[in-house]
């Protein structure tokens, strides 16, 4: 026992994995297993059934929209909600309502009405959207604010990259398990195994601690947002941070939507090549979380904007590559531009932001993923008309020019250490 006891000590003493020291890290931790599994089973299965059943990737688009158009709304509302509230409860009431939709999911396809069969049902995979998107808003910006009060500065790239890391692993295994249920056992089968999880790791939610929670000084949650936006306007690196983050996530989010298309129609792989592609995506995020764990705080800025480099000509190559061998190595780079981009991101915003403040400031991100979808949505139209190469390639070749601008001419901004 004492011998496994020193190996455990050992163990939380490499730098790499610090933050697991911190117990209620831990308890953090195994709860956020049920929304990286689900969410990662969720993005091969509800798209590649809509896209099934409609064979649109156009109403691909309407289903990111759906999702995101309630963070879009609602997200601003969730970070003074995480400033004003307990965020454990919060928390806890977000993910019980996930595994009720999954289970909705579930129920309509073992029914047999979530089918092929029937070309109207896409609306229950368009109303779960919705419901997801309302929770996810009120929920991510507590969970996000709820990282700086558990663990201190220092371990907080730490913290964020084995967040990442921990994402990053289910990105890669759930979409390869997910797409092999789906080809072997059904839909149904995804659908209520995603609620099986996600129900089960909601537990180690109600270990959380109750974190601290700002005192209502202002009364008025309209007030308290406003109060976010002019934090961001007065600091200028923030505000610096912000925009580029948001730019970054706006060109590059139609890439998931989009993957069903490609699977399909242009690789000719179904859904178990789709979620090989994703799975990929999740080895290449893996090795990166494991480089940024133990990064040192310094000269972020420029990784982050080396990580979108690497992240926009990989997405220019897949774009336009039917070479399934070439994609599913491409996949492998995306994703450590992709987790590159938001490790450091996300540590830049927490770095440079007061935590009185900061549930605000992340619901502010949030909004990114809502402008997203709406991105997301056109660029669907366009891939309905130019192709989905040419829709998915050209924002690519944005990202690179706002990148090197940024490196050359934005000195604030690429010398955050």
């Amino acid at each position: 026992m004492r011998t496994f006891t020193g190996f455990i000590s050992r163990i939380g003493n490499i730098s790499t994995i610090s933050s697991f020291k911190i117990p209620v890290y831990r308890t953090y931790f195994l709860g956020m297993i049920g929304i990286w599994a689900s969410f990662a089973m969720e993005g091969v299965a509800r798209m590649y059934l809509l896209y099934e059943i409609t064979g649109s990737a156009v109403m691909l688009g309407v289903l990111t929209l759906a999702g995101t158009a309630p963070i879009l709304i609602l997200s601003l509302f969730g970070g003074a909600v995480a400033d004003r509230f307990p965020k454990k409860l919060l928390i806890i009431i977000s993910q019980g309502a996930f595994t009720l939709i999954y289970l909705g999911y579930a129920i309509g396809v073992q029914t047999g009405y979530l089918t092929q069969a029937h070309p109207e049902s896409w609306w229950v995979l368009l109303a779960g959207g919705l419901l997801m998107g309302v929770f996810v808003a009120l929920t991510m910006p507590a969970r996000g604010a709820m990282i700086p009060e558990i663990v201190n500065r220092e371990r907080l790239m730490n913290a964020v990259s084995l967040n990442i890391l921990g994402s990053s692993f289910f990105q890669m295994a759930s979409p390869f398990i997910a797409g092999y249920i789906a080809a072997s056992f059904g839909y149904a089968s995804i659908f209520f195994g995603m609620a099986g999880i996600s129900f089960v790791t909601n537990i180690f939610n109600f270990f959380l601690p109750k974190t601290v929670t700002r005192p209502k000084v202002n009364k008025n949650v309209l007030g308290d947002i406003a109060q976010g936006f002019k934090y961001v306007l007065k600091n200028r690196t923030v505000l610096l941070i912000l925009v580029y983050f948001i730019f970054s996530v706006l060109l590059v989010n139609p890439l998931q939507t989009l993957m069903p298309v490609f699977a399909k129609d242009i690789l000719n792989v179904g859904i178990e090549g789709q979620g090989t592609l994703m799975g990929l995506m999740g080895i290449g995020s893996i090795l990166v979380s494991f480089f940024l764990a133990s990064f040192p705080s310094k000269r972020r800025g420029l990784l982050l904007l080396i990580s979108n480099i690497v992240m926009g000509i990989t997405i220019i190559i897949f774009s336009f590559s039917t070479l399934w061998p070439l994609s599913m190595v491409i996949m492998v780079l995306i994703g450590i531009g992709r987790i590159g981009t938001d490790a450091c991101g996300n540590t830049l915003i927490q770095a440079y932001t007061d935590n009185e403040v900061l549930g605000r400031v992340n619901s502010i991100v949030m909004l990114s993923f809502g402008l997203g979808g709406l991105a997301t949505f056109f660029i669907s139209i366009l891939a309905e008309t130019i192709g989905a190469p040419w829709a998915l390639g050209g924002p690519a070749i944005l990202l690179i020019g706002i990148s090197l601008y940024a490196i050359f001419f934005v000195p604030r901004l690429s010398k955050l250490a």
